[in-house]
């Protein structure tokens, strides 16, 4: 696949934001974050050589990956300091399947970066180690030992209560408009 000038990228990538967006949201908890990843990642992409690109999801979820675990590792993303206790955005999403929920992303936030990386990609978007390995640049059998540490941290970090996913939506969703009306 071969594009000539940069319009003709943009609506592949246009098709593919949306599954990119959460990639990243998943990754950095951020609503906000996860947005400005995945227009660096669309800058990056108007930029490459797509000539060599076979599979433009691919490329573009491993581009969107390496940004979020660049971002987690930075100096100023360790020294940032948050007064409270630090919640993820809240973010309902339209399709039930893709939904995660706010205890999984308390219990992501207890995973190292690359533990996350590979959880997420492994047990939530369903890649096989193989192209988890190659995204995150490490061998499959630590990409599975990633993984595996990563599956008994979200376990361990288990909500003390059950809610009920509609309340907890309606929660969240109660949340999310009061935090946009107050900015």
């Amino acid at each position: 696949m071969t594009y000539a000038t940069p319009e003709d990228a943009a609506p592949d990538f246009g098709l593919l934001r949306p599954k990119l967006r959460r990639v990243a949201y998943r990754m950095l908890g951020s609503v906000a974050d996860a947005e400005d990843v995945v227009h660096e990642a669309f800058i990056r992409w108007m930029k490459a050589d797509r000539s060599d690109v076979r599979e433009p999801e691919a490329f573009l979820r491993r581009t969107v990956t390496r940004l979020c675990l660049d971002q987690l590792k930075s100096a100023q993303h360790q020294r940032e300091t948050y007064v409270g206790t630090w919640l993820p955005d809240p973010l309902v999403e339209a399709e039930q399947e893709e939904d995660v929920t706010l205890p999984l992303m308390l219990a992501l936030e207890r995973l190292s970066p690359l533990e996350r990386a590979a959880f997420l990609l492994h047990d939530v978007f369903g890649l096989e180690f193989e192209e988890v390995a190659i995204t995150i640049q490490r061998d499959p059998a630590a990409c599975r030992q990633l993984a595996s540490r990563a599956r008994t941290h979200v376990r361990e970090a288990k909500p003390r209560f059950r809610v009920e996913k509609q309340r907890g939506l309606a929660l969240a969703e109660a949340f999310y408009a009061a935090r946009a009306t107050a900015t």
